[in-house]
């Protein structure tokens, strides 16, 4: 559970989420009695993985999460009841299953009173593939909360991004955040817009790969993106583990520990004993001198 909190959670941005209070409670009342079951669901979801030698792709493409009955009925997902946590299969054809359907990432980028796709965009391209943006330009207006009459919530923000000074950085984040756009700000699902249809999930990464949603998403982050997806949570797992920086240095660790994981089923058992087991880890660094 410690490694859960400490790594998994803190690598994610939703530590002590238990204690994130950034939404409006006038547009979501509901979301202070929800905080610490939101965050007891992320926590179980790694302290599993762990325990029972889950698969790091079942990060994002799981078919199963924690819930009790709480946060059972936030998400829809019947047939759940009392406040005992409890594993539960077959989840996507709720919208649930991984990281990036858990309520606590989806509330932590998202605004006060609304979803916000550039900061769900930018946290899959930066936590996830660790894509290294430029700082935005300076005086970038702010987005209302509330979209002008007439604007959906993603015109609004296409508008934003077409500036010439922004596109560039926003044809990069931009899809992967609208391909969230199915999840509200407190990660319920189906969102549905002010007319109660669902809302435009359609989107194509900035080479022309087309992407349908969170599925699509799921699917090219797992297949096309895998193995920076994967270098991405051995060089976080590994730096936890050595408790310092990453260096030039570990790369070839690093290597070993992606191949270990391939030859394995991506079972995260492989990526710790290749840790637990190397130089660095066995040697603090300077202590002979």
């Amino acid at each position: 559970r410690r490694l859960a909190i400490e790594f998994g959670c803190q690598w994610l941005h939703v530590r002590d989420f238990d204690r994130f209070n950034e939404k409006s409670d006038e547009a979501f009342p509901e979301f202070a009695d929800l905080r610490d079951e939101m965050y007891e669901e992320s926590v179980l979801f790694f302290t599993d993985m762990f325990r029972n030698d889950g698969s790091v792709l079942g990060l994002l493409e799981a078919d199963h999460t924690f819930l009790n009955g709480t946060l059972a009925e936030h998400y829809g997902i019947p047939g759940v009841e009392g406040d005992q946590w409890r594993r539960v299969d077959g989840v996507d054809a709720f919208g649930r299953g991984g990281v990036l359907t858990q309520a606590t990432v989806l509330s932590t980028q998202a605004g006060a009173s609304r979803t916000s796709a550039i900061l769900r965009g930018n946290w899959v391209s930066e936590t996830l593939l660790n894509e290294r943006l430029p700082r935005p330009p300076a005086n970038v207006p702010i987005l209302p909360e509330s979209p002008p009459e007439g604007l959906s919530e993603r015109q609004l923000i296409e508008m934003h991004s077409s500036a010439p000074e922004c596109a560039k950085c926003h044809a990069r984040i931009d899809p992967y955040g609208f391909a969230l756009e199915s999840f509200d700000a407190i990660g319920r699902f189906p969102h549905i817009d002010a007319q109660g249809q669902p809302i435009d999930t359609n989107t194509a990464l900035r080479d022309g790969t087309p992407i349908d949603g969170i599925d699509g998403l799921t699917e090219y982050l797992t297949t096309t993106r895998r193995d920076d997806f994967v270098r991405v949570f051995c060089r976080k797992l590994l730096g936890y583990s050595l408790g310092r920086g990453v260096m030039l240095s570990d790369e070839p660790l690093i290597d070993e520990m992606m191949e270990q994981l391939a030859a394995n089923d991506y079972r995260v058992s492989a990526a710790i004993e290749a840790i637990v087991l190397s130089e660095q880890f066995q040697n603090i660094r300077g202590r002979d001198d």
